[in-house]
């Protein structure tokens, strides 16, 4: 990583707070910090983040593997418009999340078995649901793809049920 990135890390798990306090740590010329709360709640993350971060300078958020907590109920889109309001031009949203639409019996599996040892519900989502979280931005090629083929190094024949994309303000 560059040494003047300024980074800021989102969490709401006591486990990963007490990780963070230990390993997290800034060069002089960046940055990184950790922020205790709940992706949903838009305004304390922005209002904790922007001690870090340049909210008027091009910025990247990414959501790894993390909406598919966010349930419908919470309007999860709304969410993410919230962050991407904040955001200067010239910004981007990486998103990556689990796919209901690839190999969707696996992927109920798998989210059936994660409810039961989670606090939340989760849910996958599809293409056309994934993409919506990128209403209004500009893709970055190659798009909204199974992430395996979003900047492949090898040729890979094993299916990944996880859409990723990333797109410009």
């Amino acid at each position: 990583m560059a040494r003047e990135f300024r980074v800021v890390y989102v969490d709401n798990d006591p486990i990963v707070l007490a990780h963070a306090r230990a390993l997290l740590t800034s060069d002089p010329a960046g940055a990184t910090a950790y922020v205790d709360a709940d992706l949903r709640d838009a305004a304390k993350v922005l209002d904790s983040a922007a001690a870090t971060l340049d909210f008027a300078k091009p910025i990247a958020v990414t959501l790894a593997m993390t909406l598919h907590a966010i349930g419908d109920e919470d309007n999860p889109y709304q969410v993410v418009a919230r962050y991407i309001a904040a955001l200067a031009p010239g910004s981007y949203l990486a998103i990556s999340h689990p796919a209901s639409d690839i190999e969707p019996d696996k992927v109920a599996d798998l989210v059936a078995r994660l409810d039961q040892l989670s606090r939340q519900r989760l849910q996958g989502r599809t293409q056309a649901q994934v993409l919506r979280f990128f209403a209004g931005l500009g893709p970055v090629e190659p798009g909204l793809v199974q992430i395996q083929h979003w900047r492949p190094s090898a040729e890979t024949n094993e299916v990944f049920a996880v859409w990723a994309g990333v797109a410009r303000t």
